[in-house]
């Protein structure tokens, strides 16, 4: 218990009233305010302040009132806990306060004196963001008179845009929060705030193209220039939610206030984009990268293109144009700074004209009678004035012609887990750009590079790698031939995107390097000289998948058919993610986890996601599909935690231990005993397989009883016993920059969707290693990349070290 809040515990009997214990709080970005309406034994006001870490509370007998004229008494009283401001209910009679107590108002309010001199002079001035209650207010302190043990103060409505005759507050007779009054909280009955009918969903994507497609059935949009939003909002509540799921609600709270107060209570789910536009109404991602540095602009406008749920209504199912037109009717009278975007029927090219011509950045077509799928399906196209997109930042450089500073920083994309150099760019960097970055930049410094396949020095420039945790958008001419960025410049930081799900625009979404073309994606058409397995005809089989040592194609189908007797219990009937490499792994190469038509031996199975969406995955059920997908060039199989026929009911937990860069291969053998330590005191069988990396894997089967969000706490829960009872060997923490001398407890591979690799299965690496299960007594004489492919098919032939993995299936306590 803090100093600042022993007066307030002490008045309260927390085994009786459900207020909230005074427990401190960190405090979070702007300063929030809470009025709670509160009938005790007097009727009367409590405006509550939040400053340092708890809530500055007064008691305002008749409320507060908009007319100037109004000298409305305020009694400071203790200090409440920063979680009070979430209070509404009854306190029982006989206890501190004892009464009804309403959420009347909230929102955010910014002192303009200094706030510790405020209350030390007696005079605290101060702008109220609220539903209720807005602009300029001031508590002014009355002296204290003989025998008074309590400071009065004065609260009293400023000059303003607000100010009002009347007192302005006696219409709101409902909690802000639940739309009940004061009889219908004390009598106990349900919120009367709709609610939206989903929390999250992915959002809707526009596809690259080159060509406007022809018709009357597309409408055209502007693109925007700024950070795809959405917003939530319920009741006196929104979030306002990036595409990547980041919580920007304080970043854009004058949005966040314009929303609530146009939505007037009602439940709404709003697609659209955060922008700063110029005086000709363009969009300036620039100055949106200055606003959220200093936001001092007055023209942040929230521009919205689409309504996916109303009054607790689902809209994602109808047709695009019936919720615009919605959308169209609802913002007709919205403040300045929410903006409908316009859309024209047909006439494509004109538009596309039109924007370029007026240096917009292009258009967005999308099908009238189109739903909101949360894919990138094509419903939604886009067409580009100029080159641009997003890159991740994987280093930086610094030319000899300079001491300090940043030349150029080394850009990528991803796909399928690598990053693959795309370029540089030292053009548009301004020397504030710099010295942000370079802020920035010393914080995620590592030794060694991010790229699949690192570029090379310079003779004059020293070369730094990052951790690949930036994103940045980049203006440039073309590609090269080389798949290289010419003519690139920095237009800024990308702080709403996820770097791994930056991938190059113009290739399909599962290619893993930039310099694949889609064509090689397909099937090797056969030659002359071919065999078959299994009934598949095998094209190319000479064809050299690893070169050191050279094992062919024909190898590699002929190791998965030998190991089809051990490797098929953990692989048949478990949805599947692979890697195909159909010219090596010297070429590149591709992710694929949905089926492609005319698979053989492959088995298509519809998933649904957690907002509802359903997508085509597959499995296999035998060896011929094992063989099928090896005739493709698939070379690894990672596979779900759970079998199709039981797919919400996961039975296989794995435990990555991924050790720090250059870490002693002693430290990862102890660490897998100590997680076999932990796993033996829950009453767990582990078992124990090698990665075909750099770290071992641990895995325990279990018997499919429970859910996969019980399941993933679980596996969190494990590691972080790990990461507590030896704080200096292990952490949860996903990120590098926390795994220094460290190893990474990957806890996160079971969650649903997420996925591991399969006992025996190649790696599409150097060496073609496997990742084999092995016996607890050969871990100190394994290394984790120490069984290739020829090494694999000598331990077939002899003891399984798995053999009664299935016996072992557990029920988790």
């Amino acid at each position: 218990m803090t100093v600042k809040l022993r007066e307030y515990n002490e008045k309260r009997n927390f085994s009786r009233t459900l207020e909230p214990e005074g427990i401190p709080e960190n405090p979070k970005e702007g300063l929030r305010f809470v009025v709670q309406h509160h009938i005790a034994r007097r009727d009367h006001y409590d405006l509550r302040l939040e400053w340092d870490g708890a809530l500055l509370s007064w008691a305002v007998p008749k409320g507060p009132s908009y007319n100037t004229r109004d000298k409305r008494l305020a009694v400071e009283v203790e200090d409440h806990p920063l979680e009070y401001r979430n209070f509404e209910g009854t306190i029982p009679k006989g206890e501190y306060g004892g009464g009804v107590v309403m959420l009347w108002d909230e929102g955010m309010w910014e002192p303009y004196v200094d706030v510790g001199e405020g209350l030390r002079s007696g005079v605290l001035k101060f702008i109220l963001k609220g539903r209720r209650l807005k602009g300029k207010w001031a508590l002014v302190r009355l002296k204290r008179k003989a025998g008074e043990t309590q400071d009065n103060w004065l609260l009293l409505k400023e000059k303003d845009e607000y100010a009002n005759p009347e007192d302005g507050i006696s219409e709101f007779t409902t909690s802000i929060r639940t739309g009940r009054t004061m009889r219908e909280i004390e009598e106990g009955e349900d919120e009367k705030i709709t609610q939206n009918p989903f929390s999250s969903t992915v959002v809707q994507l526009a596809k690259l193209v080159s060509t406007i497609p022809k018709g009357e059935d597309w409408l055209y949009e502007l693109k925007y220039d700024g950070y795809r939003i959405l917003a939530y909002i319920e009741g006196n509540s929104v979030r306002l939610i990036t595409r990547n799921g980041h919580d920007f609600t304080q970043r854009f709270q004058d949005v966040a206030y314009s929303l609530v107060d146009w939505a007037g209570g009602r439940a709404m789910i709003l697609d659209g984009e955060m922008t700063i536009t110029d005086a000709a109404g363009k969009t300036d991602f620039q100055a949106l990268q200055n606003y959220m540095k200093n936001p001092q602009a007055q023209n942040l406008t929230y521009i919205i293109f689409d309504l996916l749920a109303l009054d607790g209504g689902d809209l994602r199912g109808q047709p695009l144009i019936d919720r615009k037109t919605t959308l169209a009717a609802l913002l007709e009278d919205a403040p300045q700074n929410l903006y409908y975007s316009r859309h024209i029927p047909g006439k494509g090219k004109e538009s596309f004209t039109a924007a370029c011509e007026a240096g917009m950045e292009g258009i967005v077509g999308k099908k009238a009678a189109s739903v909101y799928s949360g894919t990138r399906n094509g419903d939604w196209i886009k067409l580009k004035c100029e080159h641009r997109q997003e890159f991740v930042v994987g280093g930086y450089t610094l030319s000899n012609r300079k001491t300090r500073g940043i030349s150029s920083l080394i850009l990528g994309v991803y796909s399928g887990g690598e990053l693959v150099y795309a370029g540089r760019v030292g053009t548009g960097l301004s020397e504030a750009d710099m010295r942000e970055l370079a802020e920035i930049f010393a914080n995620l410094k590592r030794k060694v590079p991010p790229f699949r396949m690192a570029p090379r020095p310079k003779s004059n420039e020293q070369i730094t790698w990052l951790e690949p945790e930036l994103v940045a958008e980049i203006k440039f001419a073309e590609w090269t031939s080389d798949n290289l960025l010419r003519q690139a410049s920095f237009k800024g930081l990308r702080r709403d995107k996820n770097p791994r799900d930056i991938k190059k625009e113009i290739e399909e979404e599962e290619t893993l390097s930039p310099s694949f073309p889609k064509e090689e994606a397909r099937p090797m058409k056969a030659r002359d000289k071919s065999l078959i397995i299994e009934g598949i005809k095998i094209s190319n089989p000479d064809k050299v998948i690893f070169a050191e040592p050279e094992i062919t194609k024909r190898d590699v189908i002929r190791y998965y058919e030998k190991v089809a007797e051990r490797m098929l219990p953990y692989v048949s009937h478990r949805v599947l993610s692979i890697v195909r490499c159909p010219k090596g792994i010297s070429q590149t190469c591709f992710y694929k986890k949905h089926p492609g038509p005319g698979s053989r031996g492959i088995v298509t199975i519809p998933v649904s996601s957690s907002d509802g969406e359903t997508n085509d995955y597959f499995y296999i059920e035998n060896s011929k599909g094992l063989i099928y997908e090896a005739q493709m060039g698939t070379l690894e199989f990672h596979i779900w935690g759970s079998r199709v026929d039981e797919l919400e009911k996961p039975d296989l937990m794995v435990f990555d231990l991924d050790p720090d860069e250059g870490m002693d291969l002693s430290r990862v053998r102890q660490g897998v005993r100590d997680m076999r330590d932990i796993l033996a005191e829950l009453s767990l069988n582990s078992y124990l397989k090698t990665s075909g990396g750099k770290g071992y894997h641990v895995v325990v089967p279990l018997k499919p009883v429970v859910s996969w969000d019980v399941f993933y706490d679980f596996a969190k829960r494990v590691a972080q016993v790990m990461e507590q009872k030896w704080p200096d060997r292990y952490t949860s923490n996903v990120r590098k920059a926390k795994r220094t001398n460290k190893i990474f407890i990957d806890w996160i591979r079971n969650g649903r969707g997420a996925t591991s690799i399969a006992p025996y299965s190649l790696r599409a690496r150097k060496g073609a290693g496997v990742s084999m299960p092995i016996d607890w007594d050969e871990l100190d004489r394994v290394a984790p990349g120490g069984v290739d492919m020829a090494e694999a098919l000598r331990r077939i032939g002899c003891h399984d070290p798995w053999q009664d993995f299935f016996r072992n299936h557990q029920r988790l306590k």
